[in-house]
């Protein structure tokens, strides 16, 4: 029986697919499959694992139809009790399937415990001995960061509770899914991934960083650079929609003044990286998507959820300085 599904979205990936896929194919644990959900690549991807690892499933969609679109088909198709994210621009190590099976199952202090998701422990590709990402958090001026990113990869050994997993290399519980729906293809990508562990905050569950499964990662290969104008744009985007969807409107309210800082402070950062106009245009965007109908419905025997959920947006303020 198998224990997990394995789901790759590719776009124009063929150059990331050989080593990424190859690492699979030396998990110390093998009882998962794998499914490789093509966002309409014109390089040959397709053909590439067709003629090199004909093991790997593979759905083709006939244009981009962005990350959420595609992992959520991905999910779709999984029978397993666990579905493993994992981007095409990574490397595994051999141990990475089993580590994150052993973190997700893992009786935790509190019995009460439902754990959602389990984070890998990403290191930079050029540089392993570096972080790319020990978990996301979230924080009241309504940014999420990757914790650790670019820091000695010896110091993030430690299992802890994060704010949510980061899509690019996480397991989930595929149950979960059917209770608080699938990633929001709102979206299309940025941000999907700390919106669906806020929708799983908010029912109880918590997400967990594991250190023990290690996966090398490239960074931004499907987007090009570190900063560009859809990357800036859409992530301007989903951050105010993430808000508006997450949030009760008193905590709106509570949280407005940092939320207000936060977002003139990226205003003053992306100006000075020229890009000013592409994050207020983002912003705009945003403030479109913001209908009734998306906001997650607020339930009283949730409110402790949201309370402890609001402590952990104050921490996360000053989590960032280490």
């Amino acid at each position: 029986m198998q224990i997990a599904t394995i789901v790759i979205p590719n776009y124009n990936g063929m150059q990331y697919l050989g080593p990424c896929l190859e690492s699979l194919m030396m998990q110390s644990r093998q009882d998962f499959s794998v499914i490789l959900i093509d966002n309409g690549s014109q390089d040959a991807s397709v053909e590439f694992v067709e003629t090199h690892f004909p093991e790997v499933v593979i759905h083709r969609f006939d244009r981009n139809e962005g990350f959420c679109r595609a992992v959520n088909e991905g999910i779709r198709l999984s029978r397993t009790p666990y579905v493993i994210l994992l981007n095409n621009d990574t490397v595994c190590d051999e141990t990475f399937v089993e580590e994150l099976v052993r973190a997700i199952e893992a009786p935790r202090e509190e019995r009460a415990v439902q754990v959602f998701s389990c984070a890998a422990k990403m290191v930079q590709m050029d540089d392993p001995e570096k972080m790319d990402n020990a978990g996301d958090y979230y924080c009241a001026f309504g940014w999420a960061y990757a914790f650790g990113k670019g820091k000695p990869a010896a110091g993030y050994d430690r299992e802890r509770e994060i704010f949510s997993a980061c899509a690019a290399a996480a397991i989930y519980r595929r149950e979960v899914f059917e209770e608080i729906g699938l990633f929001d293809e709102t979206h299309f990508a940025y941000l999907e991934d700390t919106d669906v562990a806020y929708r799983a905050r908010i029912a109880g569950y918590r997400n967990y960083y594991a250190p023990k499964a290690v996966v090398r990662h490239v960074g931004s290969a499907t987007s090009g650079s570190l900063y560009n104008e859809f990357k800036i744009r859409y992530s301007s985007r989903n951050s105010i929609y993430l808000i508006y969807k997450n949030m009760p409107w008193p905590q709106m309210v509570l949280n407005f003044p940092l939320l207000l800082a936060g977002f003139l402070i990226k205003m003053l950062f992306f100006a000075g990286k020229g890009y000013l106009r592409e994050y207020i245009r983002g912003l705009g965007a945003g403030r479109a998507l913001c209908h009734p109908d998306k906001k997650v419905a607020f339930q009283r025997k949730n409110l402790k959820h949201y309370a402890r959920i609001q402590i952990e947006l104050w921490v996360n303020l000053f989590r960032r300085l280490f």
